[in-house]
């Protein structure tokens, strides 16, 4: 097997009550990329903190979030998909402006590559476990309150 890369990812846990938002991807079957939330690379000297809130506005549309916490970090090994250990820091976000149950949003990607298409929608936290390639493997610390 070839070396991995070991990529700093920015993870979102976006919380309305008691629901968390989540995407999916209309130009792919759920099949090859399934039910996600906003997450993304971490740039070059960015603060995961930073990325975190970056990838929310991107992926989402929406601009109004705030971080409510780190929750940790996460290794998941994309493998066999791709050679690459990602190190995902993840985070609990708020959002402060209302949205639809549904909304349609697109990530430009930086004109770098064609946009890609995505429905925004809640789910029930307890419905977390759908999230694809371990994305919801802190979503249990949602429920850890600092003390």
């Amino acid at each position: 097997m070839p070396d991995r890369t070991i990529r700093d990812k920015a993870v979102c846990y976006i919380v309305r009550g008691d629901e968390l938002l989540v995407f999916r991807h209309l130009d792919y079957s759920p099949e090859e990329v399934g039910v996600q939330v906003p997450a993304g690379t971490v740039k070059e000297g960015e603060d995961p903190r930073d990325a975190a809130l970056r990838e929310a506005r991107e992926e989402t549309g929406l601009h109004d979030f705030t971080v409510v916490r780190k929750l940790g970090v996460a290794e998941y090994d994309m493998t066999p998909y791709r050679a690459e250990l990602q190190r995902r820091h993840i985070f609990e976000l708020a959002l402060h402006e209302e949205t639809p149950d549904r909304w349609a949003s697109s990530e430009d990607h930086d004109g770098e590559e064609p946009p890609t298409r995505l429905e925004c929608f809640w789910i029930p936290l307890e419905h977390g476990h759908v999230l694809q390639s371990g994305q919801g493997a802190l979503l249990h610390r949602l429920f850890e309150r600092d003390g």
